[in-house]
């Protein structure tokens, strides 16, 4: 009698299990959604006065601060036909650095069922959240069971920063997209991810090592054709390998490379949309640029900040050191079986991305929360052990880190300068 209460948790685990696969991603995506809206609710409770509202705001008025402001701003406004500046003739911050696709979409969702602007960008925001998972869980089965699939996007939905994909920002749209783009470019179907790309660099500025990866993507599958064409391809045959759905084991044909590339100048075109748009609209070339660089405080010098930071961080002799032993680190973990089980599509994204980082990216704290299109490492967490005991450590110290994410960055506590970290 008594053991009938210790096999109920047991006999409900396994009825989970016989789920529909979507139903228990979207089950666990919402939970852990749910688990972050409370820990905003109580940051809120603790937040003073600051630019925004007063004391103890609500949950959704909290949810509204930061890029969301600019996001309202342009769905609401549009962009400037003028970049605003100082009197000394330097620019100012201004819309141009949000891209337009989300703010597009708040738009057309606020018109169609009359709901006030915040709540339309909110909706969207979660809505994309949801779709995203789905998504990282369709591309995550193409390199590993249900169970760890399953863990992968409990790990990306859990992630530290993972409560931006529930506040209007553009972060889960733009997670959406690109999975859907890697989803798509993994299967083979690049005339269909070509949609799928020029949206994403749409959403946020990702184009540019997208366009990168398909590039060495395409250089890879070049050479793996030709040497397979020499080397009578693979031990199955190419035809046997595709029937047995082993793509990875099936060189490209002839027509599949051509709309790889093709896919690729899509990409590197798009890359470049959006700051073309804003040069017609402002008649300023580099007007997307300038902006970016308004919150840096100074003009983009690639990987001068990484240094920057370092010394600032370390001193003067390690902090230069600094760069080159995170990239040597980050170099090794792709080198690592799990991050090799990700296969060349996904670990040739996370190297290019980091790569644009390093690049282009002023180092603070924002970078947390840029850290997110490098979900596919969240697989190969989730294969370094089967063991429920470490799979379910990882969750918790994640739901722990959103608690230091949201209190210590998303709440304003103004500096003895003034302003406060964005997250």
């Amino acid at each position: 009698m008594s053991s009938a209460p210790a096999r109920a948790p047991a006999r409900a685990g396994i009825r989970v299990t016989r789920w529909p696969w979507w139903v228990q991603v979207a089950g666990l995506y919402a939970a852990a959604r749910f688990i972050s809206a409370c820990i905003f609710m109580a940051a809120a409770l603790h937040q003073d006065v600051n630019p925004w509202f007063p004391a103890k705001p609500d949950y959704w008025s909290f949810i509204n601060i930061w890029d969301a402001r600019w996001y309202g701003e342009v769905l609401q406004n549009g962009y400037p036909e003028v970049l605003p500046t100082d009197g000394a003739g330097n620019v100012q911050e201004n819309p141009w650095a949000f891209y337009a696709l989300f703010p597009l979409l708040g738009r057309a969702a606020a018109a169609l069922t009359g709901m006030p602007p915040a709540f339309a960008l909110t909706l969207i925001a979660m809505l994309s959240g949801l779709a995203a998972a789905l998504v990282i869980y369709r591309l995550f089965r193409l390199r590993a069971g249900h169970r760890t699939a399953l863990w992968g996007t409990v790990f990306v939905s859990t992630f530290p920063v993972s409560p931006v994909l529930q506040v209007p920002y553009a972060e889960s749209l733009n997670l959406l997209l690109l999975a859907a783009a890697l989803l798509l470019a993994m299967q083979r179907r690049y005339l269909w991810a070509m949609p799928a790309v020029v949206l994403m660099c749409l959403s946020r500025p990702t184009g540019v090592p997208f366009a990168a990866m398909l590039g060495l993507l395409f250089l890879f599958r070049l050479w793996k054709h030709y040497a397979a064409a020499r080397a009578d391809a693979t031990r199955l045959g190419p035809a046997s390998a595709e029937a047995a759905g082993l793509t990875e084991d099936v060189p490209h044909s002839r027509t599949q490379l051509w709309w790889l590339g093709g896919l690729t100048a899509v990409s590197g075109a798009s890359a470049l949309l959006w700051p073309a748009i804003a040069w017609a609209v402002t008649g300023d070339i580099r007007a997307y640029t300038k902006t970016e660089t308004v919150w840096r405080g100074e003009d983009l010098v690639p990987f001068k900040p990484w240094f920057d930071a370092g010394i600032q961080l370390f001193g003067p002799v390690l902090g230069v050191l600094a760069p080159f032993v995170f990239v040597a680190l980050f170099a090794a973990a792709m080198l690592c079986r799990p991050v090799r089980a990700l296969g060349p599509e996904l670990r040739l994204w996370c190297v290019c991305y980091l790569g644009y980082l390093l690049v282009f990216l002023h180092p603070q704290t924002s970078t947390f929360r840029m850290l997110l299109p490098l979900f596919p490492l969240a697989l190969s967490a989730a294969v370094v052990s089967r063991s429920r005991a470490y799979r379910g450590t990882v969750v918790i110290m994640f739901l722990l880190l959103q608690i230091v994410w949201i209190v210590w960055l998303w709440a304003w506590a103004p500096l003895p300068g003034g302003g406060d970290y964005p997250p």
